[in-house]
């Protein structure tokens, strides 16, 4: 452009409302932002606030695992003789605590111990109340305190903590046990899904 050459009015209000339409631009661009980002709170906060906590928590206080090597007495119930049975298996007793943090009952159904071997993953039901004592009483000698049992048809009432102790039993050697990859336990309540627990703390061999 020349030297002599000069900006005509009608230049210099294009290049002024060409600015203009540039903040203009830049306005609705942060306007824009601004309102994303409180639609995106507002949705976080509505989610957020629509959850409810759990009916039920629950914590693994401790396990013992016990292997025996067990042969049956060669008699049956009524005395008769019959072939005998020799087998290896681990109970495990396991400590639980639970906590109704609803407002309404929770009926317990079962209760599972699930162990992960190399072939899969080995369930075992837990035994009743009387089980539990049963143990005991076949043997007197058993390493494991004998705290009281978990009642299997347990109705906890709302804000209710009941702590417990059952057992399980797998036909497993010592050394299948020891190499297992993980262990679990199931807690199964009606009307609501299931609650599973991990120890944190090591299993206690006895």
């Amino acid at each position: 452009m020349s030297l002599l050459h000069q900006d005509t009015p009608e230049e210099i209000d294009d290049a002024a409302r060409g600015e203009e339409l540039t903040k203009g631009s830049s306005h609705l661009a942060w306007t824009a932002l601004a309102a994303f980002v409180l639609v995106s709170i507002a949705i976080a906060v509505y989610f957020i606030a629509g959850q409810k906590p759990p009916p039920l928590t629950g914590d693994i206080v401790a396990v013992w695992a016990h292997p025996q090597h067990t042969e049956t007495s060669g008699l049956d119930a009524n005395g008769a003789p019959m072939p005998k049975d020799s087998f290896d298996q681990v109970l495990v007793f396991t400590e639980v605590r639970l906590h109704n943090q609803s407002n309404l009952p929770l009926y317990l159904i079962t209760v599972m111990t699930n162990a992960t071997l190399d072939d899969g993953i080995h369930t075992s039901y837990a035994g009743s109340k009387s089980d539990y004592d049963r143990v005991f009483l076949a043997y007197p000698d058993m390493p494991v305190p004998h705290g009281p049992a978990l009642p299997l048809n347990l109705t906890m009432n709302p804000g209710q903590t009941v702590d417990g102790t059952f057992v399980s039993s797998f036909r497993l050697t010592k050394q299948q046990w020891d190499a297992r990859k993980d262990l679990n336990f199931s807690f199964t309540f009606r009307y609501q899904p299931s609650l599973v627990l991990t120890p944190h703390a090591p299993v206690m061999e006895r």
